[in-house]
């Protein structure tokens, strides 16, 4: 629920200064769920329980992260015609999430 309440803020944080029919608050959590995941998988890993481990990543970050609004969206863009987008809006949470999934885990090399 904390995450789904984080995302909740996080859209309603971009919808002040972001009105366009792009999905901009969905590929931001996507980012920021894409970084955190392994970043917070490594701080935790040893730190605290595993229950704990898994309640903080795919409890919270899980929750504030989610598919089928990208889906429905990508679906959404493709439907009124904005095929562009659509593509452009894969092809950014798929590379996007990538390179922040890689950006948490140097950190651990960090280390």
């Amino acid at each position: 629920m904390i995450g789904a309440v984080m995302r909740y803020g996080l859209s309603i944080g971009t919808a002040l200064w972001w009105n366009g029919s792009f999905p901009l608050a969905t590929l931001l959590a996507n980012y920021i769920g894409c970084f955190l995941l392994p970043f917070s998988s490594v701080k935790l890993s040893g730190n605290v329980s595993t229950d704990v481990q898994k309640a903080v990543t795919t409890g919270v970050i899980g929750s504030f992260t989610t598919f089928s609004a990208f889906s429905v969206e990508t679906m959404t863009l493709f439907e009124s015609g904005a095929a562009f987008e659509a593509f452009l809006y894969v092809f950014l949470s798929i590379t996007g999430g990538m390179v922040f999934v890689r950006l948490g885990s140097e950190r651990r090399r960090g280390q």
